[in-house]
């Protein structure tokens, strides 16, 4: 049996390793290109008033500078626009040195003295994505250090009015919650940038501070018109990013709300690089654009950033979501006169025109006759590539002299951007008012360039193909393909049923040239309609290359599907082939769904003490840790309940009833779909069910193999203590009198108090540590001793053994016994079983153990503490239970009571810990009270 155990959960080892690896591993290479200062950066310290300064002395305000500007902006006299960066969790406040030193060396470049003042907030690298008690202080601290960086403009005639807010991780989400103050003006922030922020819900909810406070902005921003007025854009890093995923960085807020964006690092034009979750702050793709953005927000006659809301929004989308070739703010020619002679021009009566420039520069424009095309075809598409300083390059004419256009209307603001060309495609029904298309393929600044054109039946089976995506439980073995055999510049496959998050294809797309001769990139563009998470891949032709496709989000409601764009080279077939990954898929699921993996490790590790207790209400003796585990895998018992209190909360007459009765609602995981109206109600998502038996699998692996370390870890640590101590061979080893006890619980309460209970939690937790490695102590000394005794020896009259009496006969009895061996390897195993279950509630106050030691030169107390509702009943439980053995649980009268309350506490701990993983302490608490008074009574 045990061999059969250690198999099977050595197999679910195996898948879990497999995702794990998937999802810290399995992308692409970082393709960030690194920014560097060109000088020494400086962070000079911005005064703040005595009473802030006071109230959070652990914060500081600084200003980034380097070389000349540093040495310029010494006594705080500043001219520029404020820009305000804030760092996330654990995050430095020198992190904004990207930003500022690129903001810098481009307004070097800059008529009319146009630049920025980068400032940057010290938050003392808290960790607030842990611990929620910090952020609403952080909060407030960045409410007066906005206010005390528009004090230092007074002195000029158009002081700003408003700052930037540049936020990275948790920063982002500060900056929103500005917006719940009550005394906050909103017109001192219009326009707030954020980098890898979780809008959506905390990664991992372990204190009720944290998800209150979120739960409080997510209200603000969904009931407030105001804050309709202020212009956010959130970028995710994509699939680098392990730590915040990308769907976790989609706004919550009204889906009439045109002033939010959100969107993937890898669908940013110029940009098209996945970051992971600190490179999205130094990445120079991404940096260049924020700071582009930012000069073409800037007002020359103020020098400051624009007001105007309409303004702000057509520079993000121009740099950010859609790059058209013409400049934001530039008045663009809607109309063309063409003055060039007539050998300038040629008519192309063709379905497809490739030309390259000549080595000499010349003038030349070609002529595409709408008038015999429209009937036969839909849409004209067109391509270039060196021509990425010409903003017009596509007209219209209306009007035509001979061989050459005379006026013409510019079309070249549907201009897309992609790596190795820009891409234009017309609709043949939005040109009746044209007679003619005309492609400028002049020359430009000595450059030689390619353009490409054609035109195209986009609905034909030529040019558009559905493509069955393989279900997600073929593993692999079955593969859907299909072969474009059309010559076509442009290509689209539609990935019929790809829309689901926890689905993962490994897409191959195989090019054949008939003649080898040198040809544009392709781009393999895999679109996704419902969330802005594009991702694109280019290489050259002939060739093989895969493609991961998988999705931030899932599809809100049943329109479209996922697509796969190629823009492709003439005389090329392409083979485009979907087989799902089992790997991808395993890494899709922690992804999405990792949060619940240690919820199922507390509910195996509760159903396995169960256990122990119900073999010892049966026999009186315990079972194996690792046995208790591996019997404890019991699915059908925890998922089918939890499952049909979810369907029967689907109705509407349990529900009206479960609300009369005032009981909280059920934790649901947080919806994959870009949904606004994200609640902590009950997901309408069927597919975390369907996953629930993979995910306990993956929970109980944990249980299992990590309390087969924790007895790896408590032998080489008794080997150790037993240097310290002399060999014992009492059960009782380990424990404490009572007035000991009692003055430990006393001084425990009075610690946890006063400075933090973690602490009190975690010395309560070695105590009993202590015990059991007195256990394994004694455990392997009379296992040593019965190897050396005689056989000859019988069981003791007592069962104890005096310490004076080991190897020899008192009074002619023998006092060594295997019975004493077998009780101290029951209590053993008990306490072994206890010592896991005590390791998740010091786990979970982990985080605010770590802040308040962080913090302890600011101050001596936790506040707020997220463990002082219930670490005075778990430290006594604790230190009650150090004094248990498996003789004292058989003869109490409360065993069979405490032996049931395992499953029902494993099911409610299912129902309401998903996503308030701090619940899970409370549940342990309730399993371990009965049983600390079955020590008692």
């Amino acid at each position: 049996m045990r061999a059969i155990s250690v198999a099977f959960y050595g197999l679910a080892l195996g898948l879990l390793a497999i995702g794990l690896r998937e999802l810290l591993t399995g992308f692409e290479e970082n393709r960030c290109s690194m920014t560097y200062m060109f000088e020494y950066p400086e962070y000079r310290r911005v005064s703040l008033p005595r009473r802030v300064a006071r109230l959070y002395p652990a914060y500081g305000l600084y200003l980034y500078g380097e070389g000349v500007y540093a040495q310029e902006t010494r006594n705080l006299k500043l001219s520029g626009a404020p820009v305000l960066f804030l760092p996330g969790n654990a995050g430095s406040y020198k992190q904004a040195r990207s930003l500022g030193s690129v903001a810098l060396r481009k307004a070097e470049n800059m008529e009319g003295g146009l630049h920025f003042n980068v400032f940057t907030v010290d938050f003392n690298e808290e960790l607030v994505a842990l611990y929620g008690g910090s952020l609403l202080r952080q909060t407030h601290f960045l409410h007066e250090s906005i206010k005390a960086i528009l004090r230092l403009y007074k002195h000029l005639k158009s002081p700003p009015q408003s700052v930037v807010l540049v936020g990275h991780s948790m920063g982002g989400v500060l900056a929103r919650a500005l917006f719940t103050l009550p005394r906050f003006n909103t017109n001192l922030v219009t326009l707030i940038i954020t980098q890898a922020s979780p809008h959506v819900a905390p990664v991992l909810g372990l204190d009720p501070y944290l998800l209150d406070f979120y739960r409080t902005v997510r209200r603000k921003w969904l009931s407030s018109e105001k804050l309709r007025n202020v212009t956010v854009l959130s970028v995710g890093g994509g699939y680098r990013d392990f730590q915040v995923r990308s769907g976790l960085t989609s706004l919550p807020c009204s889906t009439d709300d045109p002033k939010k964006i959100s969107l993937v690092v890898t669908a940013v034009p110029r940009t098209w690089v996945s970051t992971d979750h600190l490179s999205i702050v130094w990445c120079k793709e991404l940096v260049l654009a924020t700071v582009r953005a930012f000069f073409d927000l800037l007002d020359p006659a103020t020098r400051q950033f624009t007001e105007d809301p309409e303004r702000k929004m057509a520079v993000l989308n121009h740099h950010f979501v859609r790059h058209p070739v013409s400049v934001v703010g530039e008045t663009q020619k809607t109309t063309a006169t063409f003055l060039e002679a007539p050998d300038a021009w040629s008519e192309v009566n063709t379905l497809r025109l490739a030309y390259t420039t000549p080595n000499e520069g010349q003038v030349k424009y070609f002529l595409f006759a709408l008038s015999s095309r429209r009937k036969a075809y839909s849409h004209f598409y067109c391509r270039n590539s060196g021509l990425q300083d010409l903003t017009s390059w596509v007209y219209g004419c209306m009007q035509k002299n001979g061989s050459s256009c005379v006026n013409a209307v510019d079309l070249s603001m549907g201009t897309d951007y992609l790596p190795p060309y820009k891409v234009l495609v017309l609709d043949l029904n939005d040109l009746s008012a044209f007679t003619h298309l005309v492609v400028a393929a002049s020359k430009v600044n000595g450059k030689q360039f390619t353009v490409e054109c054609e035109w195209q039946r986009q609905q034909s089976q030529s040019q558009t193909v559905t493509l069955p995506v393989p279900h997600v439980l073929s593993l692999g073995l079955t593969v859907s393909d299909v072969t474009i055999s059309s010559s076509g510049l442009l290509h689209t496959v539609q990935l019929q049923h790809f829309h689901q998050v926890y689905q993962a294809f490994r897409i191959t797309v195989a090019s054949h040239c008939k003649m080898p001769k040198e040809r544009l990139s392709n781009v393999y563009r895999l679109k996704v309609p419902w969330f802005r998470e594009d991702s694109l891949t280019t290489i050259s032709a002939p060739s093989v290359t895969e493609i991961s496709g998988m999705l931030h989000t899932s599809r809100p409601d049943n329109s479209s599907n996922a697509v796969l764009q190629l823009h492709t080279a003439p005389n090329c077939q392409y083979k485009v082939s979907v087989r799902t990954s089992l790997p991808k898929v395993l890494g899709q699921v922690l992804r999405f769904c990792g949060p619940l993996v240690p919820v199922y490790t507390a509910v195996t590790l509760l159903l396995a003490c169960g256990r122990q207790l119900n073999s010892i209400l049966k026999s009186g003796e315990t079972t194996s840790m690792s046995e208790a585990v591996a019997k404890s895998f019991q699915p059908h018992r925890v998922i089918l309940p939890v499952y049909v209190l979810h369907v029967l909360l689907s109705c509407t007459q349990f529900e009206e009833l479960w609300s009369l009765l005032r009981l909280p609602q059920l934790d649901s995981l947080t919806p994959t779909v870009p949904d606004s109206s994200f609640t902590e109600d009950l997901s309408t998502e069927e597919w975390p069910y369907l996953l629930s038996p993979l995910l306990y699998l993956m929970g109980a692996t944990v249980a299992f193999w990590g309390s087969a370390l924790l007895r790896i870890a408590i032998r080489v640590l008794s080997l150790i203590l037993a240097l310290l101590h002399r060999p014992s061979v009492s059960r009782d080893c380990g424990t404490f009198p009572l007035w000991t006890q009692l003055l430990i619980a006393v001084s425990l309460t009075v610690l946890g108090s006063t400075m933090c209970a973690a602490l009190s939690i975690f010395a309560a937790f070695m105590c009993h540590l202590y015990r059991v490695l007195r256990l394994q102590m004694t455990e392997r000394s009379l296992s040593h001793m019965l190897n050396l005794a005689p056989q000859k020896y019988k069981k003791a009259e007592n069962g104890t053994v005096d310490s004076e009496c080991l190897t020899s006969e008192c009074n002619g009895t023998p006092l060594l016994s295997e019975t004493v061996l077998q009780d101290v390897r029951g209590d053993l195993q008990l306490h072994l079983c206890l010592s896991v279950l005590f390791t998740a509630p010091v786990i979970l106050s982990a985080p605010s153990l770590l802040h308040w030691l962080r913090n302890m030169r600011y101050s001596t107390q936790l506040d707020p503490d997220p463990c002082w509702p219930h670490f005075v009943p778990l430290i006594i439980s604790y230190l009650l239970l150090i004094n248990c053995n498996t003789d004292r649980l058989s003869k109490s009268k409360l065993l069979r009571a405490a032996s049931w309350l395992p499953l029902p506490l494993a099911v409610m701990m299912l129902s309401f810990s998903t996503l308030h993983l701090y619940r899970i302490t409370y549940f342990l608490l309730a399993a371990l009270v009965p049983m600390a008074l079955c020590c008692l009574l």
